[in-house]
């Protein structure tokens, strides 16, 4: 579905920039355009970028959760 209409962005677009490691609306501006036009799409992509940064573990997590077991 399309997000930001006036640079064509799709939810697809920024799931994308997300798993490329945009974490943030400023970084997804700088990647893809997306919220620099008018502006009615920032909502629904800070949506989306923070949705896929909440299903992706990260980096701290995955270690903490890999503690070796000691006997």
């Amino acid at each position: 579905m399309y997000v930001c209409i006036c640079h064509g962005i799709t939810d697809k677009d920024i799931l994308k920039a997300a798993r490329s490691g945009v974490s943030d609306i400023y970084q997804l501006a700088a990647e893809t355009g997306a919220t620099t036009g008018c502006g009615s799409c920032l909502e629904m992509a800070e949506d989306i970028l923070r949705q896929q940064s909440d299903q992706q573990p990260s980096f701290l997590n995955v270690l903490s959760s890999n503690k070796p077991q000691f006997a």
